[in-house]
């Protein structure tokens, strides 16, 4: 069921975004977990990259499962379970950004709770899982685009 056509333009803007959060904190990925620690602005910066690309990851879900399915939920998790639900993404990315949708939460809700070594962790972990939603939400966006191409033609 369609509810009506997908901005295309509007999610790969979104997609890099989300590669502008992904350049800012390769280098932090790259460094020491010493290093990373020795400068005490390090966190902060990373912590907001990190939580800006999340929120982006979630919009971009948000607005397919809308437009595609009628969607209309907006916490976080249920877009990632739907998102795999619907084979927009793999169930193995799904499962990710399930846990992303927690973790995204805790920074936003519970800020005081995140520590240094634990955002450190995540982005010498995880920082390809944001990638990866990238790479398959281009391949979602291409498929849709040809079938969509192809019944507005003549």
């Amino acid at each position: 069921m369609v509810i009506s056509s997908l901005n295309t333009t509007r999610i790969l803007d979104v997609i890099r975004f989300i590669e502008n959060c992904i350049t800012e904190l390769k280098p932090f990925s790259e460094m020491s977990e010493e290093m990373f620690l020795s400068d005490r602005k390090n966190p902060p910066y990373v912590e907001s990259y990190l939580r800006r690309g999340l929120e982006a990851v979630f919009d971009t879900g948000r607005h397919i499962l809308a437009k595609t399915s009628g969607f209309k939920e907006i916490e976080y998790k249920s877009i990632a379970k739907e998102l795999g639900n619907k084979g927009i993404i793999s169930q193995a990315l799904s499962d990710i950004l399930y846990k992303m949708a927690g973790y995204r939460n805790r920074m936003v809700h519970f800020y005081r709770e995140v520590t240094p070594h634990e955002l450190y962790q995540i982005i010498t972990g995880h920082l390809g899982d944001l990638e990866r939603f990238n790479k398959e939400i281009v391949a979602f966006v291409k498929k849709y685009e040809e079938t969509h191409t192809s019944l507005t033609k003549p």
